[in-house]
């Protein structure tokens, strides 16, 4: 256990999620085990018994995060402490984030006993497994995800409003220019070259890819999919699967339903199938990449019959740039983007209201990635231009 914890303790640092000596990271094994001594410890052990769980996280994030998730949480009083993101991530996962004013341990376990996360003002982020410290750690990645899309939007439309605050703006320009200059330093590509002849190639470059758009801080939360076809199979990863961590997480699925593998695969596979089936490429990378995320979710349609409703039904023809904007939810529902989707991915890539971006590639995952890089520095781009952010 305490190779686990030490292991999502340095994805917590490595990805900019926390500073160094924050995290206190707590899981039962033998024992309850904690990666440092902490006087809030003796709150957090309590906690843990009452709600039964098996580990819990507890850290202040790194100081933009902190400044995004404390600027949300103290404004969260007028909708009853509550944060409602809208990015399919919370609507799947996490519903809504709640918050408290303060450290106090029956507000912590009555509040934690509806949700898997908590906002504590000034103090930080908890988040908690029932099984495994991972389940705490991605939490955390998620709810600092879903807190930066939703200051962006919610600065968007409060600077049409005219009800902007200085504090906000300054929040915004810090965030815009810290995350443009890693997408700046997104100087690596994929080095295995397509089109692939066998399992171990197509595996390898899966898993290349995979750790390159962690690695890059395209995505933040692990919420994505990869796959490739190839001899009339789809190799794609596998749902719940970490994308810088795909090595034994990959489903091979034929293509004609022949075996039962795709069950476990990623949950968008009706979504790549249907990619397959309507062109020649044989790469598709998936990620969420945060303004092509925010960009989708931006519309000056205020008196349509479906807002609210933009994830399941748009009748308006949106894009970014070039890049064509569709509603879907996840899933073979009546409303799933295994129907939206692939129609729409026909140029560099298509972009699925509040979910994320999906790229193709015609024999590797080079080109994917370079558009997946692309398309998201032209949605950085396009929100600097409509909020005037320099």
């Amino acid at each position: 256990m305490e190779e686990l914890i030490n292991k999502y303790y340095r994805k917590l640092i490595e990805e900019g999620l926390c500073e160094p000596e924050m995290p206190l990271i707590g899981a039962i094994d033998a024992e309850l085990v904690w990666n440092r001594n902490s006087e809030k410890i003796k709150i957090l052990k309590r906690i843990i018994k009452t709600l039964n769980i098996n580990s819990i996280l507890f850290s202040k994030p790194s100081p933009l995060y902190h400044r995004i998730i404390n600027y949300l949480a103290k404004n969260a009083g007028i909708n009853n402490w509550t944060i409602y993101p809208e990015d399919c991530e919370t609507r799947t996962f996490l519903h809504d984030i709640p918050v408290s004013e303060k450290f106090n341990e029956n507000i912590i376990i009555e509040k934690l006993k509806r949700r898997r996360s908590l906002i504590i003002a000034d103090h930080g982020l908890i988040t908690y497994g029932t099984v495994s410290p991972e389940q705490a750690y991605v939490t955390y990645s998620s709810v600092c995800f879903s807190g930066f899309i939703k200051i962006m939007v919610d600065y968007y439309y409060s600077m049409k409003r005219g009800d902007s605050t200085d504090e906000l703006r300054s929040i915004i320009k810090e965030s815009v220019k810290k995350y443009e200059s890693y997408l700046a330093a997104s100087s690596q590509f994929p080095q295995l070259k397509g089109p692939f002849k066998n399992s171990n190639e197509i595996i390898n470059a899966i898993v290349e890819a995979g750790k390159l758009v962690i690695h890059s801080r395209l995505v933040d939360s692990h919420f994505g999919n990869i796959s490739y076809c190839h001899d009339g199979k789809i190799y794609i990863s596998q749902t719940g699967s970490s994308l810088d961590e795909l090595e034994g997480t990959i489903d091979i699925c034929p293509l004609d339903n022949s075996t039962c593998n795709a069950i476990t695969a990623s949950s968008e596979f009706s979504a790549h199938k249907s990619i397959y089936n309507l062109s020649s490429n044989l790469a598709i990378l998936h990620g969420h990449p945060k303004f092509a995320v925010i960009m989708s979710m931006i519309c000056d349609k205020y008196d349509c019959l479906y807002r609210g409703k933009c994830h399941t039904i748009c009748h308006e023809k949106r894009s970014i740039r070039d890049i064509p904007v569709v509603p879907g939810e996840i899933g073979t529902g009546e409303t799933g983007l295994y129907k939206t989707l692939p129609p729409a991915l026909t140029g560099r890539g298509a972009i699925v209201y509040g979910h994320g971006l999906f790229t193709v590639g015609k024999q590797d995952f080079t080109d994917a990635y370079k558009n997946l890089l692309d398309i998201e520095l032209d949605c950085l781009n396009e929100y600097k231009v409509i909020t005037g952010i320099h």
